[in-house]
Formats: C-alpha cells, sequence, structure tokens
C-alpha cells in the first residue's frame, strides 16, 4: 500500500495512544482481533485500517475516535506570549480585556481585565451565561452581584454564578486589575 502523510499521522496517533496506555503491538492486537503484523502495518502508515478496526481500537484504547484524526496540541500551541495577546479595549472608558489563553477553543477562558480610575464595567449588572472565578491582582473594586454589593481588595477571590448579574466599578484615583477565568469561554 502506498504510504501518505495522512494515514502516516493516524498510525503515530495510534502508536502513541498504545504506548500511553503500556500496550504492546501483539496485546493490542488481541484486543481489536488483528494480526501483530497488520497494526504494526497501520502504525507505521503501510495499510490503512477499516473503520471498524479504528472503533476497535478507540475502544479497546479508551480514547474518542475523533481524537485519533486530531492534531496534539503543541507546545507552541498552548503558550500566548506577552507581547501576542489578543486585547479588547473600549475607547470611550478605556476599559481593557486581555486573553490570557491562547484562543477561544476549549472549555475554559483566561481574561486580565484593566479598570481605569473613576470608571465601571457597565450602566447597569450585566449577567451571561458563563460561570466564572475574578482574583482581584491589584486595587481595590465595588462588585455588585445580584442584590448585593461587596467591596474586594488585592487577593479577594470571587465566583460569579451563570446568569448572576453583576458590574465593576472603580472608585479610587488608581488603575485595578483583575484576572477571571470563565467557563464556558464567551469573551
Amino acid at each position: 500500500m502506498q504510504n501518505t502523510d495522512d494515514s502516516v499521522e493516524l498510525g503515530q496517533r495510534i502508536a502513541a495512544a498504545r504506548a500511553s496506555k503500556n500496550l504492546n503491538l501483539r496485546q493490542l492486537a488481541e484486543k481489536i482481533n488483528v494480526t501483530s503484523s497488520l497494526l504494526s502495518q497501520i502504525e507505521r502508515g503501510l495499510a490503512n485500517p477499516s473503520l471498524n478496526t479504528l472503533r476497535m481500537i478507540a475502544v479497546s484504547l479508551d480514547v474518542p475516535l475523533f481524537s485519533l484524526f486530531i492534531e496534539p496540541a503543541t507546545v507552541n500551541n498552548l503558550i500566548t506570549r506577552t507581547n501576542n495577546r489578543k486585547k479588547i479595549i473600549f475607547p470611550h472608558s478605556n476599559w481593557e480585556y486581555t486573553l490570557l489563553s491562547p484562543d477561544l477553543n476549549g472549555a475554559i477562558e483566561m481574561v486580565l481585565m484593566t479598570i481605569p480610575p473613576r470608571s465601571q464595567s457597565s450602566q447597569m449588572p450585566l449577567s451571561h451565561k458563563g460561570e466564572e472565578i475574578a482574583y482581584v491582582l491589584s486595587g481595590t473594586l465595588t462588585l455588585y452581584l445580584g442584590d448585593s454589593v461587596e467591596k474586594l481588595a488585592e487577593g479577594d477571590s470571587v465566583k460569579i454564578l451563570p446568569c448572576l448579574p453583576h458590574m465593576w466599578e472603580n472608585h479610587n484615583e488608581t488603575e485595578a486589575t483583575v484576572i477571571f477565568a470563565v467557563t464556558p469561554p464567551s469573551f
């Protein structure tokens, strides 16, 4: 059979998943009812497995079938350098949101919020569907949370439940910063 890049990558992913489960070729081949020789050819990209064989491999390795086709994340895709972050700056208020996550893919996002002196996040408390955990890095803030008004200082943190209206306000003459995580991503 012809060796293609796609079949080699698929084979490498199968081999990596097998190795992560501490199985040798023979052990996995027995589990999926194929010969060790065929499994070796699949892993080297010399043979193309049937869909049924791929399903049996995924079940035996306890991995989702689609994971055998997805390129694994690389370190470069996971790191966000300080000079390469995405920012949203609201011109009339100078509020700045910096995305600390590499992107909005996945189950969670991290954001750095910079709050200028004497400003607030909105005219009234707003809500979103995501759950949020916020940590005050610097400054002192007022957080309007549902029917409550709370003062938060450097080092304080808060969990904001989904759909709970909230608004941040900085009454001070100095900038404040808050780091927060939201799940699912909604930025």
